[in-house]
């Protein structure tokens, strides 16, 4: 018996759930779980739901021909997800993810560490993952990029996720992973948009600083936000003391966004996310 998930994005009508629900009991297939949700401002629904069975092939046309015109129904596996981490310096949430990684206590699988430095390597050589030195000096961003590309192509990777990679990314490296590229950006978005986030919310005089993951576009620190969260400041945190507080707050929302997203709990659509979180 597989267990699998059923993802529904399409435009709301009346008798969707009845309709997909008939036919998973045509085919014999136990519904574990169902999650379901309606942008109203979109008239949009979207449904996820843990089927366990014996899946045919038909299963998915005849879902897909029971639904409105424009449909999209995905049938994903629950196999653990392979991730490609880009890193610089920083080590607090590679450091997070190794840990998770050997501990599985994500649905994931780290098949290569990626860093424009070599600061990260013995640490990622400690759990065993292969960890590649792709400088950029002396490079221009694009042909980084491309060698940065050339190496994660070799993984085949279902997401690439940037733990503190603090180089911009050029458009044709995130035209060729769409919807793949995950960063944590150290700012509770949309507030203080790139570099140095910290310094601005210090200057700004601010009493909560957070963390953002959001998927990757050709806009800077402005894709689908997956999970945000906070912690309070005051005016005695300097610059400094805020980024070394903002670690712990940035590692949890990679960990839980990654957790949602691995977990096939997240719908883009347009510049917003639907997260299932329970």
């Amino acid at each position: 018996m597989e267990r699998k998930i059923l993802l529904t994005d399409c435009h709301d009508e009346t008798g969707i759930i009845a309709n997909v629900t008939s036919i998973c009991s045509k085919y014999r297939l136990n519904i574990v779980k169902n999650t379901e949700f309606v942008a109203h401002e979109q008239e949009r629904f979207f449904m996820r739901t843990v089927l366990e069975g014996d899946f045919n092939s038909n299963f998915l046309s005849d879902v897909r021909a029971a639904l409105p015109d424009g449909a999209s129904a995905r049938l994903v596996s629950t196999a653990k997800k392979r991730l490609v981490v880009m890193v610089t310096k920083e080590s607090h949430c590679l450091g997070d993810l190794l840990l998770k990684h050997y501990a599985q206590a994500l649905n994931l699988e780290i098949v290569a560490v990626i860093g424009n430095y070599d600061v990260l390597r013995e640490l990622t050589e400690k759990f065993n993952i292969p960890y590649h030195h792709v400088s950029h000096e002396g490079l221009t961003r694009e042909e980084h990029c491309r060698r940065i590309m050339a190496v994660i192509n070799e993984y085949n990777p279902d997401f690439i996720v940037l733990a503190k990679y603090m180089r911009i990314l050029t458009p044709e490296f995130i035209e060729a992973y769409p919807q793949k590229i995950i960063n944590i950006h150290h700012s509770f978005l949309p507030a203080f948009i790139g570099a140095k986030p910290y310094e601005q919310a210090f200057n700004r005089g601010v009493k909560i600083i957070g963390a953002t993951a959001h998927f990757v576009t050709e806009h800077l620190d402005e894709g689908p936000i997956i999970e945000q969260d906070v912690i309070k400041v005051d005016h005695n945190f300097s610059a400094e003391d805020m980024a070394l507080a903002g670690r712990d707050i940035e590692r949890l929302v990679l960990d839980h966004a990654l957790s949602y997203v691995l977990d096939n709990k997240v719908f883009i659509y347009g510049n917003k996310t639907v997260v299932f979180k329970n």
